[in-house]
């Protein structure tokens, strides 16, 4: 089941360092969001703290909420590797276990979260890579290693690996910044299909990509090198790229800078 975040006044620092300062938005549940803005803008960042990924380097923390559902994620008791499995991430390069063969690829999570009867996991790896549209690719090499496909081929196997354990929220750093433009288009329509079944989220340097696959789109900035990232302002896409609100905005969509 797809869920709505909500985030106020985020603030999110690296031991002393203020990567990104007081963020507030809305996703919409069963939509795709886009997070653009030039590089070290914080976009990377505030994406990992949808999940607390963030947390997993040394010095990781935040100010303010995250709110999935009006569950808050930083709440007291919380844990974040339940917040991990119910908000899945795939990152900019697809990193299939290598040691592990296709199906084993996308079963590892399911194997750590519970016990599965041989029938329901492969049920379970069936749905999943049919809903990477990756099936029909792999259903008779199930056992080779998946660091055996093309690099595309080993996104969509990452994100048939992030859907096996249902989780309500995807989140994607850059999940084509690697890959060539057939393997890309097939990623973006992977995209559109997904969104039917949750909440989408994206970081993308590619201003073609967001306008294509996004409903709505977040414009990050920093007002100079070593200052905290900034949320510039977030819309509807078709505004964001027609209409935006803010001059930065459209500077850097028209590539007068970034």
């Amino acid at each position: 089941m797809a869920k709505r975040i909500d985030v106020s006044g985020l603030t999110a620092f690296y031991g002393s360092h203020k990567a990104i300062e007081d963020i507030s938005m809305t996703v919409e549940p069963r939509s795709v969001t886009a997070f653009i803005g030039p590089s070290g803008c914080g976009k990377s960042t505030f994406l990992r703290t949808l999940n607390r990924m963030h947390e997993v380097t040394t010095g990781g923390r935040v100010e303010g909420k995250v709110l999935l559902d009006d569950e808050d994620l930083y709440g007291a008791g919380v844990d974040p590797v339940n917040v991990r499995r119910t908000i899945g991430m795939v990152f900019q390069r697809p990193n299939p276990f290598p040691t592990m063969s296709i199906f084993d690829n996308v079963a590892a999570g399911l194997r750590l979260n519970g016990s599965y009867k041989k029938n329901e996991l492969n049920a379970i790896v069936e749905k999943s890579l049919k809903g990477a549209n990756l099936w029909n690719e792999v259903k008779d090499r199930l056992n080779k290693p998946g660091s055996g496909l093309s690099g595309g081929q080993q996104q969509r196997l990452c994100i048939a690996r992030a859907i096996a354990v249902e989780p309500q929220v995807l989140l994607m750093d850059e999940p084509c910044s690697a890959l060539d433009p057939i393997s890309t288009l097939a990623i973006e329509d992977l995209i559109g299909e997904l969104k039917e079944r949750f909440t989408i989220v994206i970081v993308t340097h590619n201003m073609q990509q967001a306008a294509r696959v996004s409903d709505r789109t977040a414009f990050f900035n920093l007002a100079a090198v070593g200052q905290p990232g900034k949320l510039v302002e977030i819309d509807e896409t078709e505004r964001i790229f027609s209409n935006p609100s803010v001059q930065a905005t459209e500077d850097y969509i028209s590539g007068r800078f970034g």
